[in-house]
């Protein structure tokens, strides 16, 4: 079954990546590391809950293998290499790998969580 996915980047949470999924039965939110997204391009990551891992589709296509684990199922879904690896460039231009410590400003948040 095909369905449509989302990525969402926001540089105030630069390690992050959120992914809506839109089912038949609405949608399912899930929140990825972006480095585990980077991960999955070249080779088999991530442990428990989400795992990825490359592979090549019927067509000899590039692809990423997803599956999410959570009490209320497990979804599989295989992404085209190309796109994810697109998707990822943006962020990295946004806040490049390594940058990601500079997006916050701690006193802020050490504000937010004292208030």
């Amino acid at each position: 079954m095909a369905f449509i996915a989302t990525f969402h980047y926001d540089d105030l949470d630069p390690y992050a990546v959120g992914i809506t999924f839109h089912i038949p039965d609405g949608e399912v939110p899930w929140v990825v590391a972006r480095s585990l997204l980077r991960c999955g391009l070249t080779e088999p990551a991530g442990d428990g809950d989400i795992r990825l891992w490359p592979a090549l589709d019927e067509n000899g296509c590039a692809i990423v293998w997803m599956t999410f684990h959570s009490p209320e199922g497990r979804l599989r879904v295989a992404v085209r290499s190309g796109e994810l690896l697109s998707f990822l460039t943006r962020t990295w231009e946004l806040v490049p790998v390594g940058a990601e410590p500079h997006q916050f400003d701690l006193d802020e948040l050490v504000a937010a969580l004292l208030a």
